[in-house]
């Protein structure tokens, strides 16, 4: 079909595009000449109503132009001249009048922006082409991210550094906004092939040496990186540093409702939807689709979040998320459903491609089998009382957590956390039925492994969330269910009791685990006995605990110490994580100490005469 034939309209850049291949084609301007004369009223304005003869001057321009712009792979990528286009000849247009004294003189003040045909020219190259206009170097330096994009898109990732680092060699005030795109493609290429460490650096030099567009666009990655780290404070610090070079950017925009929608603090991206809605319109940008994405925020932050998503989206995905909106509806299954749940368990057994991860692991290798077979969730789809298995929640929780998308905000908020919650109803509905409270789980049952599994997962989505509340309430069922404390909670539930004061219950965990090896055990007793007036055990606790971990005085009490080193001298590894718990390095190491003060010096510090109590009793 034609274009002109087509019924929907054409835009400029489409019909720029077609031209440029029909020229690559036929390189016959008479003939290209005619084709845009036909094509011309599927891009002209029905509200202009011009006439046919103004259509036929429009043609004349508009065709010369591209003609004269179009770099020509036969001719070296330069343009080529019109032939016989001189302005003693019949103008073109059909008016019978010279072209000097017709069309001529307003083809000199009719300009197209060069960029637009390079574009659809970039487009329509061959793979030998493009390699010839690379090599040759013809090709505009902003417009090298299009030939990114084609192999990005390609998968041929690879290619794409060298293509484009030169661009942000030497000084970067010599780039402008152009170069956004390149910098994107760029950062994609980094993400692909695994440049974990060049990817932030490169974005700290642009974010420090270019201009405030590039500043803006780099602050903007790194606030996502920060966000998909989980480490907020940064995200919000590096989101601030955009907005502050790029004000009026859109992108900001976007960005600033993500970080607020992952943290769920949805009043407050309405709030902030609203406001730039009004700054977008202030500046211009009356027309920017940005401003759709606002108003939907302004109904359902976390909805508008997924829509602006889905057509980058794995589309098993957002099945997945169906189900999940159907599991959220229904009811708890009667108390005696595990017995009709046990065929169903096997079919999913049979189906399903991954086993369970070791031990107290949330991950298992091969995740990626699970995602290239749907027949697990044509399961789901068909067998609704899937949703009332802990077995099968806790490998639908294990397949989102390890998909290549599960940092995307979304999919914690409206897939995974869901799902966790349906499985803590499940499991409370079971032991509000016994009658008889909680039992200990046996460890090495696969099965139980499973039920606290799932509430592992859901204490440290509350945690993220800074729900701490939820996350602690968890916690002391996790305890409950399992007293042996497989998964090392007691440490992070200690810190949570003395955070709030609630000191009782922090002595009772300790007396739980008498001759604990971990630092917020041993001396979280000991801040809690202070605080309740109880010295002289408080000091008798304290004494114990030195015995068994005499490394965590020595970080408390001074001011300032530096974080332990190797025996190389480099900082000792994993030390950067302040929220890892201090059972996660060996005890009675520096290492352990150094985590005990960073997660709770701040706490020891504010209780008046504790620390210098604690120095003259370790004199």
């Amino acid at each position: 079909m034609n274009l002109h034939e087509q019924s929907a309209p054409l835009s400029m850049d489409q019909l720029i595009g077609a031209a440029v291949r029909h020229i690559l084609r036929h390189r016959d301007f008479d003939r290209f000449l005619d084709w845009v004369q036909q094509t011309l009223p599927a891009v002209a304005d029905p509200d202009d109503e011009l006439a046919a003869e103004d259509l036929r001057r429009l043609g004349v321009l508009l065709a010369v132009a591209i003609w004269r712009l179009l770099p020509r792979p036969e001719h070296g990528f330069r343009p080529m001249p019109v032939p016989r286009l001189v302005d003693a000849a019949p103008c073109p247009c059909g008016s019978g009048a010279r072209y000097g004294d017709c069309c001529g003189p307003d083809q000199q003040a009719f300009e197209l922006p060069a960029d637009l045909v390079w574009e659809a020219l970039l487009e329509a190259l061959s793979d030998a082409q493009l390699r010839r206009a690379l090599q040759a170097r013809v090709v505009p330096g902003p417009l090298l991210a299009r030939v990114a994009d084609r192999w990005l898109e390609a998968d041929h990732p690879g290619r794409v550094p060298a293509l484009l680092e030169p661009l942000f060699a030497g000084d970067l005030r010599r780039l402008d906004a152009r170069y956004e795109p390149a910098l994107d493609a760029l950062c994609d290429a980094y993400d692909a092939l695994d440049h974990h460490k060049k990817k932030p650096a490169f974005l700290r030099r642009v974010a420090e040496e270019s201009c405030a567009p590039l500043k803006s666009a780099a602050w903007q990655r790194l606030s996502t990186q920060s966000m998909d780290e989980g480490d907020f404070d940064t995200a919000f610090e590096a989101f601030r540093l955009a907005q502050r070079h790029g004000p009026d950017n859109p992108g900001t925009a976007l960005l600033e409702i993500t970080l607020l929608a992952a943290q769920h603090r949805d009043d407050h991206a309405r709030a902030r939807a609203l406001f730039w809605q009004h700054k977008l319109r202030r500046a211009g940008q009356a027309d920017s689709p940005v401003l759709l994405f606002l108003e939907q925020v302004r109904v359902d932050p976390q909805e508008a979040l997924v829509e602006s998503q889905l057509a980058f989206m794995d589309p098993l995905l957002l099945r997945l998320r169906e189900w999940v909106a159907d599991m959220a509806g229904r009811p708890l299954p009667p108390l005696d459903a595990a017995a009709s749940l046990h065929h169903l368990e096997q079919r999913w057994r049979a189906l399903y491609p991954v086993g369970k991860p070791l031990s107290t692991q949330l991950t298992v290798a091969g995740l990626d089998m699970a995602w290239q077979d749907d027949a697990w969730l044509r399961l789901l789809e068909q067998q609704p009382q899937a949703a009332d298995s802990l077995d099968v929640l806790d490998d639908v929780a294990t397949a989102i957590y390890g998909h290549p998308e599960s940092s995307l905000p979304w999919v914690a908020r409206v897939l995974y956390r869901p799902l966790l919650e349906r499985a803590m109803a499940l499991i409370r509905h079971s032991l509000t039925g016994s009658g008889s409270g909680p039992m200990p789980l046996c460890w090495q049952d696969a099965q139980h492994r499973a039920t606290l599994r799932l509430l592992f997962r859901l204490y440290l989505q509350y945690a993220e969330a800074a729900e701490q509340a939820q996350a602690a309430a968890v916690l002391e069922l996790l305890l409950e269910l399992n007293p042996a404390d497989n998964h090392g909670v007691r440490a992070e539930l200690m810190n949570h009791y003395l955070r709030r004061h609630e000191d009782e219950k922090a002595l009772a965990l300790a007396r739980q685990f008498p001759a604990d090896r971990l630092a917020d055990l041993a001396y979280g007793e000991v801040l809690a006995l202070y605080r309740l007036g109880r010295e002289e055990r408080a000091a008798r606790a304290l004494r114990d605990a030195v015995g068994r971990l005499p490394q965590i005085p020595r970080f408390l009490l001074r001011k300032r110490i530096k974080r332990p080193a190797r025996a190389d001298g480099r900082p000792s590894p994993g030390l950067d994580d302040q929220s890892a718990g201090t059972g996660d390095q060996p005890p009675g190491t520096e290492d352990q100490a150094w985590l005990y003060r960073q997660a709770m010096r701040d706490v020891w510090e504010e209780e008046p005469g504790l620390l210098a109590w604690m120095k003259r009793q370790t004199a």
